[in-house]
């Protein structure tokens, strides 16, 4: 609009600076040439309009993304909160919404470097260490040093898989991510894969740790470090307990208003 309001103007103006010097052969030309050039400067935007209406027009989702199965289902409540992609593939109609969501996950891959690093430097120096420096925690044992070199490579392989995922994130656009899902099969199974494969490494990575610690301080020859086991095994129990009594609540409160 601004154009052809530029160019009107500029067709008045001529009109009547041709006018005043009596050019009107000339002055009919300039002011035909500059109002065609306004018309065609109109129907630009009007089709500039129209494709960005047309673009904004949101996409069907695919029944697929819908009826899934129970292992589809399970994957999608722990990438993308929800039993299934209705509201991830809503979320990718606009700018906005998928800018919040790159966010998200980013923040996601971010928290899961930063832990992996923190256990390949407490798994890493364990499995370094010749011996134990305390006699009444001896976790060079066989069973507390495997679990801890397995911790130690399960969080390396969270650190890598973490990093990439969170580089995809940030080079991706809107576009590119509606094309990979729309396919559906092995292109969704592999999107979500991608973004649960870290969480449950560097999961695996802490078990892994944990459960070192647990039967090296059961091993112990202290009753006061079997005791702090003890009491440490049923904080956890309790912790896993709640989180998992959460998260199926909020499984089946997604599952039940579809």
């Amino acid at each position: 609009m601004a154009y052809s309001l530029f160019l009107r103007s500029a067709a008045s103006f001529i009109s009547s600076l041709f006018l005043s010097q009596n050019g009107k052969y000339t002055n009919h030309i300039c002011a035909l040439f500059f109002h065609i050039m306004a018309t065609f400067y109109d129907s630009t935007e009007l089709y500039t309009t129209a494709d960005q209406r047309a673009l904004a027009v949101e996409e069907p989702i695919s029944e697929a993304f819908r009826d899934m199965s129970l292992f589809m289902r399970v994957l999608c409540f722990f990438a993308v909160g929800r039993p299934d992609l209705e509201d991830h593939w809503k979320s990718l109609q606009s700018e906005q919404a998928f800018e919040v969501v790159r966010g998200r996950l980013c923040s996601i891959m971010a928290n899961i470097i930063a832990a992996a690093g923190i256990l390949i430097a407490t798994s890493g120096g364990f499995v370094k260490a010749t011996g134990s420096p305390v006699t009444y925690l001896d976790y060079t044992l066989p069973a507390p040093y495997f679990l801890l070199f397995t911790s130690l490579m399960l969080a390396m392989i969270a650190l890598l898989t973490s990093g990439l995922s969170m580089m995809r994130w940030l080079h991706t656009d809107r576009q590119w991510t509606q094309e990979q899902l729309k396919p559906g099969g092995y292109f969704v199974v592999s999107y979500l894969l991608s973004i649960v494969t870290p969480m449950f490494f560097v999961a695996s990575s802490l078990h892994c740790f944990i459960f070192a610690m647990l039967i090296a301080g059961f091993c112990s020859q202290s009753m006061i470090c079997r005791t702090v086991t003890a009491l440490w095994l049923v904080t956890y129990v309790v912790n896993i307990g709640t989180i998992s009594v959460e998260f199926m609540w909020k499984y089946t409160t997604s599952i039940k208003s579809r």
